[in-house]
């Protein structure tokens, strides 16, 4: 490798995957929860918060709707 590299000429490139990139946001889950999705994704060998994501990308592609019934 070298010492020293030049930099000043290069060209830059947008991202081409910008749009497909996540966005970070806060939930508030219960440890329940968590603690299922973690012993799952340890299961699984992968992150849990991938582990989620990919759970609930799922329900969004297939439209996937909570049926809620109050006592």
């Amino acid at each position: 490798m070298r010492s020293h590299y030049d930099f000043t000429t290069m060209k830059g490139e947008k991202n081409p995957y910008i749009a497909r990139l996540k966005q970070p946001i806060t939930i508030r889950l219960d440890k329940d929860t968590v603690t299922y999705f973690k012993n799952l994704s340890n299961d699984l060998g992968m992150p849990y918060q991938n582990l989620i994501n990919l759970y609930l990308r799922d329900c969004a592609q297939l439209h996937k709707k909570l049926k809620l019934k109050w006592a």
